[in-house]
């Protein structure tokens, strides 16, 4: 029998299905600005969307923090235990200082902001099985495996959220994940290297992190971009090959990480996106 779990709760159907926390936002006296990474953009893309009268407090999901035996579900406890040395935190967060740190702080600073974050991936899974579709304003964790982070990524939400389904939702048995993030989703790769329930899809720039030639075997479906692709060939792409996904298999969800290091710009990415073509994306996957 599955474990109890407050992230499958029963949410009110006042409440839209887009999960959000304010503890998704990673500030610890500064050294969250020592990599690229924007460790506050969660709470800037809620903070626009209320301004603009899209969304309200009373709205939303408020997501709650996976705890260590909903994350045990995927991980392995070596792995949970390995991230109780700072040492590991700094080098999977790509930020050194953090080695110096004791770490019940990283673990309150920057580890409780992912664990939430992975929380709310899994209750959106739930969400988008009850009302359709769902949205995690957070997560998108796809670097981490099972037994190894990196890449600013502790948790594997994805395959969470996928685990939970099959475990939990009845119906729910085959899953194709769309990853469209500028980088190669090597982490949820690795954890359904041989499981044919799940179909990825996976376009990246072929040049940049993490260029993991094991884990690509597991891609069904591969795009790999060039340095500067640009507007016209990467929609014309995308159109083709989501199109081409969605008719080798008819799935039971569809797990779509959005990447905004498309945009061009981007200190990570190296594509040339404009933020129209981003948003038209955005939508048809949706």
């Amino acid at each position: 029998m599955p474990h109890e779990t407050q992230l499958y709760e029963d949410i009110p159907t006042s409440r839209w299905p887009i999960v959000y926390s304010t503890d998704y936002n990673i500030t610890f006296i500064g050294l969250e600005k020592l990599h690229p990474f924007d460790s506050g953009k969660w709470g800037k893309i809620i903070n626009f969307l209320r301004d603009e009268k899209l969304i309200t407090d009373d709205t939303i999901v408020t997501a709650k923090e996976a705890t260590e035996d909903d994350l045990l579900v995927v991980h392995t406890r070596r792995y949970i235990n390995k991230l109780k040395w700072s040492f590991v935190v700094a080098t999977i967060t790509e930020i050194p200082p953090l080695v110096l740190l004791p770490n019940f702080l990283v673990q309150r600073r920057v580890l409780k902001p992912l664990r939430t974050q992975t929380g709310g991936t899994i209750m959106a899974g739930k969400l988008a099985i009850e009302r359709g579709w769902a949205i995690n304003v957070g997560g998108g964790f796809h670097h981490c495996s099972s037994d190894k982070g990196g890449g600013f990524c502790a948790y594997a939400d994805i395959t969470l959220a996928i685990k939970f389904l099959f475990e939990r939702v009845e119906g729910v048995s085959k899953a194709t994940i769309i990853d469209l993030d500028a980088h190669q989703g090597n982490g949820h790769a690795r954890d359904f290297m041989d499981d044919k329930r799940v179909y990825i899809m996976d376009m990246f720039n072929r040049h940049i992190y993490p260029g993991d030639t094991f884990a690509k075997r597991a891609i069904k479906r591969r795009i790999e971009l060039d340095w500067g692709t640009e507007d016209k060939e990467y929609l014309e792409k995308v159109e083709t090959h989501v199109k081409g996904a969605l008719n080798e298999i008819t799935p039971d969800v569809i797990i779509y990480n959005a990447g905004t290091d498309i945009l061009d710009g981007d200190p990570l990415g190296g594509l040339s996106i404009s933020p129209q073509v981003s948003s038209r994306q955005i939508t048809m996957e949706a």
